[in-house]
């Protein structure tokens, strides 16, 4: 029996990364888990693995970047799932490059994925949560609080995630459900290797944050007995 044993779990950017790490964790707690993510192959590998501890897992393909597949996958997780426990929203997208030269479109792309998505989707399923006093997650980043040059546009979109998440708690925590913020640092990741390679740096993941890391404190913060709330968790590498 694991801690979350009988909880009903969805995870957004199941398919690797953070995401993927929570995902297993939720699985080896007990709980039963709904893998989103936008790439089918890897979310079946996902599943297959979270399949080995969780009594049920389900897998769901979308691209939040999408509106047909938004509105689509909202519908199919409204069917299948009437009672969630725990909602966490890993799925990112990030583009960098200066305020002068960055193409709108670009903005356009990571506020879809990182903040309308996150709000339509926490919209939609509130009611399954509330029903269950439930937890909702936002794996958040170091720049939703303190942003560099070069990375406006994904700044933006975190520091908006923030404020949708502090908003979100002060409406539902009366209802009994918890609301949690989680801003990472560095991340050993593909996102993460695709930015040092455009920054000609070397990358080196033992240096950073692994997946695990962040999926330990989020397992750790969600397994609180109802009488505390964990509201922000600010966690960076060791290395500097």
């Amino acid at each position: 029996m694991g801690i979350l044993t009988g909880q009903t779990a969805l995870v957004t950017g199941a398919s690797r990364g953070i995401g993927g790490a929570i995902a297993i964790g939720l699985a080896r707690n007990g709980a039963s888990v709904y893998l989103l993510g936008r790439d089918q192959p890897r979310l079946r590998s996902m599943a297959r693995s979270a399949s080995r501890t969780s009594p049920k897992v389900r897998i769901y393909r979308a691209d939040f970047s999408s509106q047909q597949d938004l509105s689509r996958v909202i519908l199919q997780l409204q069917q299948d799932i009437p009672r969630l426990h725990i909602l966490v929203h890993a799925a990112g997208e990030i583009v960098v490059g200066d305020i002068i030269s960055s193409p709108v479109r670009s903005f356009d792309l990571q506020y879809r994925i990182n903040l309308r998505a996150p709000y339509i989707l926490t919209r939609s399923l509130l009611p399954q949560l509330t029903i269950c006093q439930g937890q909702v997650v936002f794996i958040n980043s170091s720049m939703g609080l303190h942003t560099k040059a070069n990375i406006s546009q994904y700044a933006a979109t975190k520091h908006g995630l923030k404020a949708l998440a502090d908003t979100l708690r002060h409406e539902v925590n009366t209802e009994g459900v918890r609301v949690l913020s989680v801003f990472a640092g560095q991340t050993a990741s593909a996102m993460q290797e695709k930015l040092y390679r455009q920054a000609m740096r070397p990358y080196d993941p033992k240096s950073l944050l692994q997946p695990e890391d962040i999926a330990s404190m989020v397992i750790g913060a969600l397994a609180l007995p109802r009488t505390a709330e964990v509201t922000d968790i600010h966690i960076r590498p060791l290395k500097k």
